[in-house]
C-alpha cells in the first residue's frame, strides 16, 4: 500500500498491549466468498436495530400506548447498541471471533424471540434493547475483515463489508414494513430471529480459526480503549471527523420526515419511507472508497467526501420547495459521508492489528455520540427555525469536520513536514 501521509501516520500502541498478529497460519486469508459472508453477516446483524422503526404505529395500537411511549422501543435499541460497542466489541481482540460472533448472534436470536412474544411494551423494549446490544456483532466482523485481508487489500475488504452493513440497514425497514403488512409486527421479529440464527450457524462453520493471543483481563481490556484514544492522535482526529459527519447525517434524516410531511409536499408515511432507499448510493460507493484507500488516496478522498457533504447543503436549502435538489442533495450527503467513514476506518485499522476491535470501539462510540448530538439538536432547531435552520446546522457540522481535516494538514506544513 502507498505510504500514509505524515499527519495520518499510525502511532504505536501503548505498552503492554497484546502482540500483533496477522491472519492465522494455515488459513487462506480473506477469500471473495468469505468477504461476501462477512458482508451478509454484518447486514443481517445490524438490521436488528431498524426493524422496529416502521412498526411503531402498529406497536402503539397493539399495546394501547402513545406514539411517544412506543418510540422508546427504538431508543432502547440504540442504547443497547451503544452499550455493546463499549462492553462487547473490545472482546474481539482477545477472544476467538469464530466463537465470539456466533455467541453474540445467539444472544440476538433469543432477544428477538423475546420481542416477538412480548406481553407488554416494556418487555418488548427490553427484547429490542438486548437485540441492539448483540447487534454489535457487525462491529466485530468489520475489523475481522481488516485482520484477515492483506494490507494492500484492507480498504477494499472494509468497504465491501460496510456495503453489506449499509444494505442491511436499507432493507431492514422495507422488509419489516412488508412483513408487518401481511402477517403483523410480531412476525417481523420472528423472521429476524430466524435470519440471525441461520447466519450464526454459517459463520460458526465458515469463519477461520485464529492463533492464540495474549490473555488480558476484561477490565484492563476496557481501560486500554481509553489508553488508545489518549495515545493515538490519528484515532482522535478521525473519530472527531466521524462524529461531525454523522451529526450532519442525522440532522438531515431527522428533519427530512418533518419537511416531507408538511407543505409543500404533504407526503404519506409510505412515500416518506421510500426516501430511505436514497441511501443505496452510500452502499454502492463504500467499495470504491475502500479501493482508493488501498492506493494511498486517503487524504484526497477524505477531502473530496467532506467537500461533497458540505456542498450538498446548498442543494438541500433549495429542497425546501424543490424536490429535485432535495433528492440530489440527500444522495450526495450520503455518498460523501460514507466515503469519509470508510477512509476513517481504513486508517484506524492500520494503527495496530492486535487492537483493531478496541480501535473500532473508540471510533464508533465517538461516531455515535456525534450522531446523538445531531439528532437531538435537529429536532429543536427545526421546531424554531424550520428546514432553513436544519440546513445551517447540518452544514455547520460538515464544515467543522472539514476544519479538523484541514487543521492536521496545516500543522504538518508549519512543522516543515510533508502536507498530509
Amino acid at each position: 500500500m502507498a505510504a500514509v501521509p505524515h499527519s495520518d501516520v499510525p502511532d504505536r500502541l501503548p505498552t503492554g498491549a497484546p502482540p500483533p498478529g496477522g491472519p492465522p497460519t494455515g488459513t487462506p486469508g480473506l477469500t471473495p466468498g468469505l468477504t461476501a459472508l462477512l458482508a451478509i453477516g454484518a447486514g443481517v446483524s445490524v438490521a436488528n436495530l431498524y426493524y422496529a422503526q416502521p412498526l411503531l404505529a402498529s406497536i402503539a395500537s397493539s399495546f394501547h400506548v402513545s406514539a411517544g411511549r412506543a418510540a422508546l422501543v427504538v431508543t432502547a435499541a440504540q442504547i443497547g447498541y451503544g452499550a455493546g460497542l463499549v462492553l462487547l466489541v473490545p472482546l474481539g481482540d482477545i477472544l476467538t471471533r469464530r466463537r465470539l460472533v456466533p455467541a453474540v448472534l445467539a444472544g440476538a436470536t433469543a432477544s428477538l424471540i423475546v420481542a416477538a412474544t412480548a406481553p407488554t411494551i416494556d418487555i418488548l423494549a427490553l427484547g429490542v434493547g438486548l437485540a441492539g446490544l448483540c447487534s454489535v456483532a457487525t462491529q466485530i466482523l468489520v475489523p475481522f475483515a481488516a485482520h484477515l485481508a492483506a494490507p494492500a487489500d484492507r480498504g477494499r475488504a472494509v468497504g465491501t463489508v460496510m456495503s453489506g452493513l449499509l444494505v442491511g440497514i436499507l432493507l431492514a425497514r422495507t422488509v419489516a414494513g412488508l412483513i408487518a403488512q401481511v402477517a403483523g409486527w410480531r412476525t417481523v421479529f420472528v423472521a429476524g430471529a430466524a435470519a440471525v440464527a441461520v447466519i450464526a450457524i454459517v459463520l460458526a462453520r465458515r469463519l477461520p480459526g485464529e492463533e492464540r493471543r495474549e490473555a488480558v483481563r476484561y477490565r484492563a481490556l476496557l481501560r486500554s480503549v481509553v489508553a488508545l484514544a489518549s495515545s493515538q492522535p490519528v484515532l482522535r482526529r478521525r473519530a472527531a471527523i466521524g462524529a461531525c459527519i454523522f451529526a450532519a447525517f442525522n440532522v438531515v434524516w431527522t428533519d427530512l420526515a418533518f419537511l416531507l410531511a408538511g407543505p409543500p409536499y404533504h407526503y404519506s408515511r409510505a412515500v416518506i419511507g421510500l426516501f430511505g432507499l436514497l441511501g443505496a448510493g452510500g452502499a454502492l460507493v463504500a467499495g470504491a472508497s475502500g479501493r482508493l484507500a488501498d492506493r494511498g488516496w486517503e487524504r484526497a478522498v477524505t477531502f473530496g467526501g467532506l467537500a461533497l457533504t458540505a456542498g450538498a447543503f446548498a442543494l438541500l436549502a433549495l429542497g425546501r420547495s424543490g424536490l429535485a435538489p432535495l433528492v440530489i442533495g440527500v444522495v450526495i450527503v450520503d455518498l460523501g459521508i460514507q466515503t469519509v467513514h470508510i477512509q476513517n476506518q481504513h486508517l484506524i485499522f492500520g494503527l495496530d492489528e492486535a487492537a483493531r476491535s478496541r480501535l473500532n470501539t473508540a471510533y464508533m462510540v465517538t461516531y455515535f455520540a456525534g450522531g446523538a448530538v445531531g439528532s437531538a439538536s435537529a429536532g429543536a432547531v427545526y421546531a424554531t427555525h424550520g428546514w432553513g435552520g436544519s440546513v445551517v446546522l447540518g452544514a455547520g457540522f460538515a464544515l467543522a469536520a472539514l476544519a479538523i481535516w484541514a487543521g492536521s494538514g496545516l500543522r504538518g506544513w508549519l512543522r516543515r513536514q510533508p502536507a498530509p
